[in-house]
C-alpha cells in the first residue's frame, strides 16, 4: 500500500510541469527512498515507532490514521520531494532557513499592537447564555470599535444592529464591502479574516473564539487576537478556551478578565429517539443532518407525513437564502413548523428551536465519515430552547407552567443507535483547547520560497516550512488541506508566490460542479494580466440562469447543485474584484447576477421532489463507516508495544 503511493507520486512528478529532475534520476532516487521505507518499517517491527527515533514511519502512519489513503498519498508526495532536495542546501543556508521559521513568538508579527496595554475580556458559556450580547453592549457603548465573527451572516447582523442604533458602521467581508458615506469615523463589522489590523479601536469583539484551534480557519482567530489594536478586546466562546487564553495573555503582557455565563433556558437530552415516527414531530423542531441529499429527502418526507411545511438550511446555500428560510421557520403566522438543517445552524442564525433532533451523528469531513465530536454535538444541540419574550408570553393562553416548559431545550436523535452518543456529549466535560493555530505572514512564506527553485510547488514549500518550523507550546503550525489542494490545482499556472497565496485563501468549494475549472480560469486572468470581464469567463456557467426546473431533465437535486455551484463561482469573482480591481472590473454586474441566482434558489427550494427512500439504510452505512474510522484513530493512541495500525508496505 505504501509503495503503491510512492509509485503514484513518482508518476505524478515525472509528468508534472516544472519538474526539472530527469526521469532516470527520479527513478534512481525513488529506489533509494524505497530502501528508506523498508528500513523504517523494519524498525517499526522492533517497536521503534516514535517520531524522534523513526520519523519516516511516524509521518506515514500519522497521515494514514488522520486522513486515510488521501492523507497518506499527500504525505508520501511531500516526503519524497523532501528526499529529492535533501542535499540541496549548504549548512549556512539551512541555518538561515531555521532562523526564518522560528515561530515561537508569533505575537512579534504585530509590533504596533505590542506597544499597547490591552485588556482581554473573555466571555464564556454555553449556547444561549448571553455572552455575545454582553460583549456587543461594550462595543455599542464605545466611541470606536470592530466586531469580527465567523460568518458573513453574523457580520451583517451586527452591522444592521449598529446602524439601527444610529452608529455608522462599515460591513467588511470577503464578498462584500460597505463603507458609510459622509463619516470619517465609524464602527466596523467583519468576518474574522477581514478584521483591520492596521487601525486603532477602543473596543474589539471577536466571536466564537474556540475556532482558534480549527485546522482550516483557526489562524484567522489567532491573528485577530494577537494583532487587533484595541484597548479592550472582548472574545466570546466556549469555556474550554479559558486556560489557553489566560496563558496567551500572560505570554504577551495583556491583562485577562474572565466572565462566565449560564444558559438563559435549561437544556436536557431526551430518553428516547424519534425512531422514524414523523407523527411525533412538534412545531419548533429542527432535524439536523449532514448530507444535502439527506436534508432534501427529510424535507420532502416531513412535509408528506405531517402535511405541514419545512424550511431547509445548509452551508452551501447563500447566506441570503439561509436568512429567508430562517424567517419562514421563525414566523408564527405561517405553516412552516419545522426546519431541516446541517451544522450551519450551530452559529450565525437566530432560530426559535424548541427541540433539536439529530438525523445522524456522523458527517463526511472531506476525507472520511466520522462521528461528531462532543463539542460539535453540544454546539448544535445547544441551539434548542426558545427563550420567549414577555410579549410572546402575554399573548399566549398557555399557563405559567407551559410557558416555563416552552423555555426548556430538548435534544434527541432520529435513531436509537445514535442517542447514547448525544447523551454522553452533554454529560461529559470537554477537554480544554491546548493551542492556537498560526500561519506566518505572506512575506515570510515568500522569503522561505525564495530559497527553492522557481518551479518548486507551493504545496511542497508550505509543508517543508511546516516540518522545519520551531513553534511555541501554545501554538500549532498547520497547513490546511484546502490550501494544499488549491495550490496544486493552479501549480502549472505562472503566478507569483504572493498571487498563489491569495488564491489559496479564495473561498473555494472544490466539490462544487466545475469548481476546479472556474478556479483555474480566474487564476489565468491574473497570470496573463488579462481582462477579467465577467461575461468573458466561460467557465462561470451563466447560461444556466436561463434553464427552468420544469424543463431540466436531470432532476431537482442536480438543478439545485448547479445553481449553488454558479453562486460559488460568482462569489469567487466578487472576492477577487476586491483584491485585483483592475482585472475583475465587473463587480456591479456580478452583484446583480448573484442576486438573480439567490432568487432562483429560493424559488427552487419550494419545488423539490425527494423521497424518504433508503434514508435509514444510508444512516446505518454512514454510522458503520464512522465507527470504523474511529476505531482506526484509537489505534494511533495505543502504546506501540500494545498494537500498531494495519499499514502494509
Amino acid at each position: 500500500m505504501v509503495l503503491h503511493r510512492l509509485q503514484l507520486t513518482v508518476e505524478d512528478l515525472a509528468t508534472s510541469q516544472g519538474n526539472d529532475v530527469a526521469i532516470d534520476e527520479l527513478r534512481s532516487q525513488a529506489s533509494l527512498f524505497e530502501d528508506a521505507i523498508y528500513h523504517a518499517f523494519a524498525l517499526a517491527e522492533k517497536n521503534v515507532t516514535h517520531r524522534g527515533s523513526n520519523p519516516l514511519f511516524w509521518s506515514l502512519r500519522h497521515a494514514f490514521v488522520e486522513r486515510d489513503l488521501k492523507g497518506l498519498r499527500t504525505e508520501m508526495k511531500y516526503l519524497f520531494q523532501s528526499f529529492l532536495v535533501r542535499e540541496q542546501f549548504s549548512k549556512d543556508i539551512q541555518e538561515s532557513l531555521k532562523r526564518l521559521v522560528d515561530f515561537r513568538f508569533p505575537h512579534e508579527w504585530f509590533p504596533a499592537t505590542r506597544t499597547m496595554q490591552r485588556t482581554i475580556h473573555v466571555h464564556v458559556g454555553p449556547t444561549n447564555s448571553g455572552k455575545t450580547y454582553n460583549a456587543l453592549k461594550a462595543l455599542e457603548n464605545s466611541k470606536s470599535g470592530v466586531y469580527a465573527g465567523p460568518l458573513r451572516l453574523l457580520a451583517t447582523e451586527v452591522y444592521q444592529r449598529l446602524e439601527a442604533k444610529g452608529r455608522p458602521c462599515a460591513l467588511i467581508t470577503g464578498e462584500e464591502v460597505r463603507i458609510p458615506e459622509g463619516h470619517d469615523q465609524y464602527f466596523s463589522s467583519c468576518t474574522v479574516e477581514m478584521i483591520p489590523l492596521n487601525a486603532k479601536f477602543d473596543v474589539a469583539v471577536i466571536d466564537e473564539i474556540q475556532m482558534i484551534a480549527d485546522p482550516e480557519r483557526g489562524t484567522a482567530w489567532t491573528s485577530a487576537l494577537l494583532g487587533v489594536q484595541a484597548k479592550e478586546v472582548h472574545v466570546c466562546g466556549e469555556d474550554r478556551t479559558v486556560a489557553l487564553l489566560q496563558a496567551l495573555c500572560a505570554s504577551i503582557g495583556d491583562k485577562c478578565v474572565v466572565h462566565r455565563y449560564e444558559r438563559l433556558s435549561p437544556l436536557r437530552t431526551m430518553s428516547k429517539a424519534i425512531q422514524g415516527d414523523y407523527s411525533r414531530l412538534q412545531k419548533g423542531d429542527a432535524v439536523v443532518g449532514f448530507s444535502r441529499k439527506s436534508l432534501h429527502a427529510l424535507k420532502r418526507t416531513i412535509e408528506t407525513k405531517t402535511g405541514r411545511r419545512c424550511a431547509i438550511i445548509y452551508g452551501s446555500l447563500p447566506p441570503e437564502v439561509r436568512v429567508q428560510q430562517a424567517s419562514l421557520f421563525n414566523d408564527p403566522d405561517n405553516d412552516y413548523d419545522f426546519v431541516v438543517a446541517s451544522d450551519a445552524i450551530g452559529m450565525g442564525l437566530n432560530l426559535e428551536i424548541r427541540r433539536v433532533i439529530f438525523e445522524s451523528v456522523t458527517k463526511y469531513d472531506g476525507n472520511q465519515h466520522r462521528i461528531l465530536s462532543f463539542p460539535e454535538i453540544k454546539q448544535i444541540g445547544g441551539r434548542a430552547g426558545r427563550y420567549r419574550s414577555a410579549r410572546d408570553a402575554s399573548l399566549s393562553s398557555s399557563s405559567a407552567r407551559e410557558v416555563e416548559e416552552e423555555k426548556v431545550g430538548l435534544v434527541t436523535t432520529m435513531d436509537e443507535a445514535d442517542l447514547r452518543s448525544v447523551q454522553r456529549a452533554f454529560q461529559k466535560t470537554v477537554d480544554d483547547i491546548e493551542y492556537a493555530c498560526i500561519q506566518p505572514p505572506a512575506g515570510i512564506i515568500e522569503r522561505f520560497a525564495s530559497y527553492f527553485p522557481p518551479d518548486t510547488p507551493l504545496s511542497f514549500i508550505m509543508l517543508r516550512m511546516n516540518a522545519s518550523a520551531t513553534v511555541g507550546r501554545l501554538y500549532h503550525l498547520g497547513v490546511s488541506s484546502d490550501i494544499l489542494e488549491i495550490a496544486d490545482i493552479i501549480q502549472d499556472i505562472p503566478l507569483t508566490i504572493y498571487d498563489r497565496l491569495t488564491f489559496c485563501y479564495l473561498p473555494a468549494s472544490l466539490r462544487a460542479q466545475g469548481a476546479v475549472d472556474v478556479l483555474r480560469a480566474l487564476a489565468r486572468v491574473v497570470a496573463n494580466n488579462s481582462s477579467g470581464s465577467f461575461l468573458d469567463i466561460k467557465e462561470i456557467p451563466l447560461e444556466f440562469l436561463d434553464v427552468e426546473l420544469s424543463t431540466f431533465e436531470q432532476g431537482s437535486n442536480e438543478y439545485l447543485a448547479k445553481l449553488e455551484a454558479l453562486h460559488v463561482a460568482i462569489n469567487q469573482y466578487v472576492w477577487l474584484s476586491y483584491r485585483y480591481a483592475g482585472m475583475f472590473r465587473d463587480q456591479a454586474l456580478a452583484f446583480h447576477v448573484r442576486h438573480l441566482v439567490e432568487e432562483k434558489l429560493i424559488a427552487t427550494l419550494d419545488r423539490l421532489d425527494y423521497t424518504e427512500e433508503q434514508l435509514q439504510s444510508k444512516r446505518q452505512k454512514k454510522r458503520l463507516e464512522a465507527h470504523r474510522a474511529k476505531s482506526s484513530k484509537v489505534v494511533d493512541d495505543i502504546e506501540p508495544r500494545q498494537q500498531e495500525p494495519t499499514m502494509v508496505v
